[in-house]
């Protein structure tokens, strides 16, 4: 039966000897809990949940087929009988919901950050402190059977099928291409021996596996590094994994030391689809696309116009499980949209902790169980609309209360919407879409450009006040600053007051760096276009020039001279997030912001900032100073409730400015009104 509000993603992909129900596919994605203890108990139940929400197919987190590829030593592997058991979990708990899973084999080369780590050359990756050893001819042969001997172990543990991660620059990526194969022997040199270690891979495991089992390449279709593959090489790959009886070819954009952003929210959504099109007109197989994909109605379109046969969304899973089931259903507002901030997934990875997601902390978690309805319902107040209120408002109706959302500004959101407004982070207006409509369901009482008083709260009989205010702007003792005139994050981003041509930020943290993009963006910005971000990152729009780059093109000249000035003696941005900083760095350097660390401040006069930078005294001559330093809680309203009789609650920046984000300020809501 043809959907009625997305026809093309939600129609069956047939393979032959089976089927997918749908066109999505819920794309490899490393959450953590594979290296912990109990980990894949609790991976079954977040796969278990995905599968409820409709997902077509789910390929895991990337598995190695032996202990040199594993990314980070002690991570999972797929190389005996003793661990067959633990996937069998999975793929159990995956079929219970009648569902589909294949496991992605991935050996990381010289990415895998162990001393152990091997290559087909002996060449340090940039993002890698350990020089990988060159594998030998036997050690080639070796690490072909070990992933041929992981496939047939995937197959006893139930699986659909399995993924070779062909792509991202992992082991098999570096065989492909010169830049990382300097051998000289059947493994190296010609292109034909090059492609000798994958296409061996895929022969011995379709001998070993049968007809029947699910076959899925992941082909580098664009490298994004000097020395990648050419278009032509890509092709003539494709064409010869189809042969041997591949099922299905994902595709993969960039490899990991790559400086084009790929997934961050500041890509343009879908923006690498046209060369998964180009390919597919060159194969006969079903080809998948994906990064930037995080709607239904991008999907659909990419589908209903041939760019691909499958998309491919993995973070969108991590936001909302139910993303298909709503979009069959006509709910499609009422998504929780991944906003592509990286915080809550591949920050915290990188980091060696469990995965989550800034805008479902339940994400990866579901092993908790669903939030209960309460056993008393109260008559709740929440003032404040930043992360933690919704979360709070919204759970706390949605248990039984009686809930009222007091917010002083027009616009829902607090924080979380001014961050809204600066230039790549618009997606963040979604998830106030998502808010605004779960208000609705859950009845809550929004009450915007209101601002709570004792007085009202008391004459209404609220029996408990959840302050979640969050912060006001701080300004550091930096001498100069009690007389001087100066603007804030909000004068700039709220206010819109005018800021001149020379530009003193005082504060190089998150917050100072939005209001530099801000002011450095061209006039009338609008959401970047594909064909725009390409041209700015050095990306070749047509997909024809080796590894996919181009040289980027000068930027318009900026209209400001920005001074960016940090206290603390470091790289400036270095606490930005930890797989989205550079990107934030790279842009302000492209537009020639000046950014100072270890600076000093004599002192800070209304167009005069007086310095020590590197044991040099400087004065900077500027129009506007702005302080972006910090910020401190604002709850003024607690100490007015005191003695009231209402049961008063401080949550969030409200209660501790310190090390608080969206993230941590989200996962806290949830945890208080799930309790509440």
């Amino acid at each position: 039966m043809i959907n009625q509000y997305y026809p093309n993603i939600l129609q069956p992909l047939e393979l032959g000897f089976t089927s997918l129900k749908n066109r999505i596919l819920m794309g490899s994605m490393h959450t953590n809990l594979e290296e912990v203890s109990g980990g894949y108990e609790k991976l079954a139940t977040f796969y278990a949940a995905r599968v409820r929400g409709g997902v077509g197919m789910i390929v895991t987190g990337g598995i190695s087929p032996n202990p040199s590829g594993v990314v980070v030593h002690g991570g999972s592997c797929m190389d005996s009988e003793e661990k067959v058991a633990q996937h069998k979990l999975l793929t159990d708990a995956v079929h219970a919901e009648g569902g589909k899973i294949c496991m992605q084999i991935l050996h990381a080369g010289r990415y895998a950050y162990t001393k152990a780590l091997v290559a087909p050359s002996a060449l340090q990756a940039p993002i890698n402190p350990f020089i990988p050893k060159e594998l030998s001819n036997e050690d080639v042969e070796q690490q072909i059977n070990d992933y041929v001997r992981s496939a047939e172990l995937a197959k006893l543990a139930g699986y659909d099928g399995i993924e070779l991660m062909g792509s991202e620059g992992y082991l098999i990526n570096q065989f492909i291409v010169q830049h990382t194969n300097k051998r000289i022997d059947k493994w190296g040199g010609s292109f034909e021996n090059r492609i000798r270690f994958p296409l061996e891979i895929i022969r011995r495991v379709r001998e070993s596996v049968g007809d029947e089992f699910i076959l899925i390449y992941r082909l580098s279709m664009l490298d994004l590094v000097e020395g990648g593959s050419s278009w032509e090489e890509v092709v003539a790959l494709a064409k010869e994994v189809e042969k041997l009886g591949v099922n299905i070819i994902n595709t993969g954009i960039g490899w990991h030391e790559a400086r084009v952003p790929t997934i961050a929210s500041g890509v343009p959504r879908a923006t690498f689809s046209g060369v998964t099109e180009k390919l597919k007109k060159e194969v006969n197989v079903p080809v998948i696309t994906c990064n930037r994909i995080n709607t239904p109605e991008v999907a659909e379109e990419i589908i209903a116009s041939e760019q691909a046969d499958m998309v491919s969304m993995a973070r969108p899973f991590l936001a909302d499980p139910d993303f298909v089931i709503k979009s069959e259903q006509g709910r499609a507002h009422e998504i929780n949209t991944c906003i592509g901030c990286n915080q809550g997934c591949l920050d915290q990875v990188f980091e060696g902790k469990l995965t989550t997601c800034l805008v479902n902390p339940l994400a990866c978690k579901e092993y908790e169980g669903e939030t209960q309805p309460t056993e008393q319902a109260r008559k709740i107040a929440v003032v404040g609309s930043g992360p933690s209120g919704m979360v709070i408002a919204a759970v706390a109706a949605e248990r039984g209360h009686q809930v009222t959302l007091f917010e002083s500004r027009d616009t829902l959101g607090g924080e979380f919407e001014i961050a809204a407004r600066v230039p790549g982070k618009e997606e963040f207006f979604e998830t106030l879409r998502y808010f605004k409509h779960r208000f609705e369901r859950a009845k809550v009482n929004v009450r915007l450009g209101v601002t709570a008083t004792k007085d009202q709260l008391l004459e209404q009989g609220f029996d408990d006040v959840v302050v979640a205010t969050g912060v006001r702007p701080w300004t550091p003792p930096i001498p100069g600053t009690e007389t001087a005139e100066y603007l804030n994050y909000l004068d700039v981003l709220v206010k819109n007051k005018p800021v001149g041509k020379r530009v003193a930020i005082i504060g190089a943290g998150p917050i100072g760096f939005d209001v530099a993009e801000f002011l450095t963006e061209p006039e009338g910005h609008q959401q970047q276009t594909k064909e725009a971000f390409m041209a700015e990152w050095g990306v070749d729009s047509h997909f024809a020039t080796r590894g996919g780059i181009v040289k980027a093109p000068p930027i318009p000249p900026v209209k400001r001279d920005i001074f960016m000035l940090e206290v603390r003696d470091m790289k400036v941005g270095a606490d930005l997030s930890k797989t989205t900083g550079w990107i934030h760095r790279t842009v302000l350097q492209k537009r020639r912001v000046n950014m100072w660390g270890g600076v000093t401040f004599n002192q800070v006069e209304s167009k005069r900032v007086d310095i020590t930078h590197q044991g040099e005294n400087k004065v900077l001559d500027v129009d506007t100073v702005i302080v972006c330093a910090g910020q401190k809680s604002r709850n003024d309203l607690v100490s007015d409730l005191e003695n009231s009789g209402v049961n008063v609650h401080v949550i969030g920046a409200a209660k501790d400015a310190r090390g608080m984000d969206a993230k941590k300020a989200f996962a806290e809501g949830l945890a208080f009104a799930r309790a509440l």
